[in-house]
């Protein structure tokens, strides 16, 4: 029996233009929605962005495009940067007539050539731009080569004035402005009343006509009552009563308010994408010894590329020759430049120090860490948090619930009570504005997507809004020791020395033996000879003994190097040897001892040391409000204990294989609601996953830890941990805020519309007024440094 076949679902995400209110953004999701073959359609609203899953058998672009402009809004024309050679320009006149040929294509902001490199830099927003200006210099009897593609770059929606012009909405308000000045002129001079009426008649029909479509295309295609039909309807009931002024000054408020909104949406939006602009926008490339400059979009994975002092680095990559101190705070958040030397890596939108450095792309543009960073902050936008998931199914009730109210309020008194219609009717009307539930709707959006941002400014990257708002509630938080309270690599921490040796000299034998050794204890003693500067002799006859040690003859003397065990088999030594070997291990340190033929020179002692600032970041979680901390580890109890001492921390579970840490986790799951648990991503995935929030710790350069964790810290800095709690913390109280704002102010002025104290243009106000705040308040969270 043949399988029935499964139509193939694809993605398709479109910026959206003139996006400036959460009502609007659910009149496009529904829109959408009823398309056939549309499986769900996800707006993000603070991205400004559509994201559309659907079958391409059954609808297209094209249809989804259309569905957008038939509900009033248009697909946004993103800004671009196309670079080109110009072949056949031999001089200045050629070059000139390229240059004015291509700017005057439409929709061309900005064009740069130059006559001695040949390089065409051509600024526009019109998707088609690429076919027009090949089109175009070919007209004119040139050739194109276009060298990297596009690059799209985030651009700051510049002052209120050119915002403005830019926007179609804002030149019916301008044309409705001159009658409303006009119809308060003829108040003033008392005028006849129906030229004063006129004139405000005017102003709200021409105010009002950008509106009135808008309703019309939400109520056709989505059968739903957005503001734009609540507006409508407020407008013609204004004119139906006589109240032109109120109408007219109403409809016009709505509109500047709108244009104020997207504007304030547009410059948050900007402050997010402003991450794309960390990357530059060439490079240098090194072929056969000879540098060219090239768009960062045209390297290639094993390129070599020249990376100068001062400069942004373009790519990912791993450094072949110099040395240079690189700050790389724009992805990690540290605060100091980390030093780069040959096999170091290095990572695209990073700066460059005073050294000059070559190196190998190890990543296109498109893929490096930047890039996916990006990439999932915008993902993490459109990723709705539990608060906003309520709030949109509690704004789907509020709306008809206010706006059957309202008809009762219309219709009960005259009717029923014999008061006057045509004041119950404005009181109705009144209502009507006050049922638009925008800004209870942005109240949650904004913060998430503010605080996501800020967290990404700081190098923490968080996957979703219901990642941060679980991690602002969690009261118990679970730590992987080894690589996130400790270093993850041993180091000697103490050398003693027998019968007046000098601990040089047995730190000198012991790394003389373990130098060919690839065991991290053996390199740890290695990497501490040379630090102190000691050249160990040359050894041979070198034997390794896998879990025990190894011997080796230095200068005629056979010596042994190896833990307690291995060394009774060399020969014998002293009992006070013994005791204290016994007492460094009971403090949880590994020891290795150093002896020749005859007698014991000395033991190193060797342990996974305790970050620095791991003390200060547990005792900074408890001041955040983290009730419990545990400490999760599969290595032995008494060196679990000395790390958790010396951490502050006081509830250690040793000796854990991965799924007795799942079960460890469980167990603070039934005790605590909600339990975080920190570890590198890999190791900890069992944990991290049955966590309410995992958090992987030094995830730059860390694919899994990437693509795994609810939350990367991307450095080993722990201080950023109890950061993002607090950050979490902040979020939730944030969005708390703003609900409260936006219900308190709607049932303000309910109450006022209710007992005939509100006018509708007051209502306006509200609406907008409480949109803005709620927005001013979400963006405050981008700025937190603390």
């Amino acid at each position: 029996m043949a399988q029935a076949t499964r139509n193939p679902v694809e993605t398709l995400t479109l910026p959206i233009a003139g996006l400036d209110c959460a009502d609007c953004a659910r009149t496009i999701e529904e829109g959408v929605s009823r398309l056939p073959g549309v499986a769900s359609a996800r707006v993000a609203l603070v991205a400004g962005t559509l994201t559309v899953e659907h079958d391409p058998t059954r609808v297209d672009r094209a249809q989804v495009v259309a569905r957008v402009r038939e509900l009033g809004y248009d697909i946004a024309q993103q800004d671009q940067t196309l670079i080109y050679r110009v072949a056949g320009m031999d001089c200045a006149d050629c070059a000139l007539k390229v240059e004015s040929g291509v700017r005057a294509l439409p929709d061309v902001s900005e064009v740069e050539l130059s006559l001695a490199t040949a390089r065409l830099v051509v600024h526009g927003a019109n998707p088609a731009l690429g076919a027009a200006v090949e089109a175009r210099v070919r007209e004119l009897g040139y050739s194109l080569q276009a060298e990297g593609g596009e690059q799209r770059r985030a651009r700051p929606p510049g002052g209120v004035l050119a915002f403005i012009r830019q926007n179609r909405g804002a030149w019916w308000a301008a044309a409705a402005l001159p009658f409303l000045l006009m119809g308060f002129l003829f108040l003033l001079l008392g005028l006849p009343g129906w030229l004063r009426d006129g004139a405000f008649g005017a102003a709200l029909v021409i105010a009002g006509i950008p509106v009135a479509r808008a309703g019309l295309a939400a109520l056709r295609v989505t059968r739903s009552l957005d503001i734009n039909v609540l507006m409508s309807v407020a407008g013609i009931g204004a004119a139906v009563v006589g109240e032109w002024e109120e109408g007219a000054v109403a409809l016009f408020l709505f509109a500047v308010g709108e244009l104020l909104e997207r504007y304030t949406m547009e410059r948050t939006r900007h402050a997010i994408r402003a991450l794309m602009d960390l990357a530059p926008e060439e490079a240098y490339r090194v072929v056969e010894g000879h540098e060219e400059r090239v768009a960062v979009e045209a390297l290639r994975t094993g390129d070599t590329v020249r990376l100068r002092p001062g400069e942004r680095i373009p790519t990912d990559g791993t450094v072949l020759e110099g040395r240079s101190a690189v700050s790389q705070a724009a992805i990690t958040g540290e605060s100091l430049p980390v030093d780069k030397s040959p096999g170091d890596e290095v990572y695209a939108g990073t700066l460059n120090g005073e050294g000059l450095l070559l190196a190998r792309v190890t990543r296109p543009a498109g893929e490096s860490t930047l890039a996916r960073i990006i990439q999932m902050v915008e993902e993490a936008q459109g990723r709705k948090a539990p608060a906003q998931r309520f709030v949109d199914r509690f704004a789907r009730v509020y709306t008809p619930l206010v706006v059957g109210a309202a008809v009762l309020v219309a219709l009960i008194p005259p009717f029923l009570l014999g008061m006057p219609f045509g004041d119950w009717f404005y009181r109705a009307l009144t209502m009507l504005v006050i049922a638009c539930p925008c800004a209870l709707v942005l109240s949650t959006p904004v913060a998430i997507a503010a605080a996501i941002a800020a967290a990404a400014r700081q190098g923490v990257l968080v996957k979703g809004g219901a990642h941060l708002e679980a991690l602002g509630r969690v009261q118990a938080l679970a730590l992987d020791k080894t690589g996130t309270l400790t270093e993850g690599r041993p180091a000697v921490t103490a050398i003693t020395a027998y019968d007046g040796r000098a601990a040089d000299d047995v730190l000198r034998i012991a790394a003389a033996v373990e130098r060919a050794s690839t065991h991290p204890l053996a390199q740890a003693i290695v990497h501490e000879a040379h630090h102190r500067g000691l050249t160990p002799p040359a050894a041979q006859e070198v034997q390794s003994l896998t879990g025990r040690g190894m011997t080796a003859t230095i200068d005629g003397t056979r010596f042994c190097v190896g833990n307690h065990t291995f060394l009774e088999t060399c020969g014998r030594h002293p009992e006070e040897v013994c005791r204290q070997v016994a007492a460094l291990e009971a403090q949880g340190q590994t020891v290795i001892l150093v002896a020749d033929e005859d007698r014991v020179w000395g033991t190193i002692a060797l342990a996974d040391r305790l970050r620095p600032q791991s003390q200060a970041a547990v005792a900074e979680l408890r001041r955040a409000g983290v009730g419990r901390i545990v400490m999760l580890t599969g290595d032995n109890r008494p060196t679990a204990e000395a790390i958790a001492r010396q951490a502050g921390v006081n509830d250690v579970r040793a000796n854990l294989l991965p799924e007795q840490k799942v079960d460890a986790v469980e167990a603070l799951l039934a005790r605590h609601e909600r339990v975080a648990m920190v570890g590198d991503g890999v190791n900890d995935a069992p944990a991290l996953a049955r966590a309410t929030v995992g958090i992987a710790m030094g995830a730059i350069g860390s694919d899994a830890a990437l693509e795994t964790a609810d939350i990367a810290l991307m450095t080993d800095e722990l201080e950023r941990l109890p950061w993002t709690v607090r950050l979490g913390r902040r979020t939730r109280g944030t969005i708390a805020v703003n609900i409260a704002v936006a219900l308190g102010l709607k049932a303000v002025f309910m109450g006022l519309a209710l007992f005939g104290l509100a006018t509708l243009w007051m209502a306006v106000f509200a609406d907008v007024g409480a949109s803005l705040l709620v927005t001013f308040n979400g963006m405050r969270l981008l700025w937190r440094r603390r």
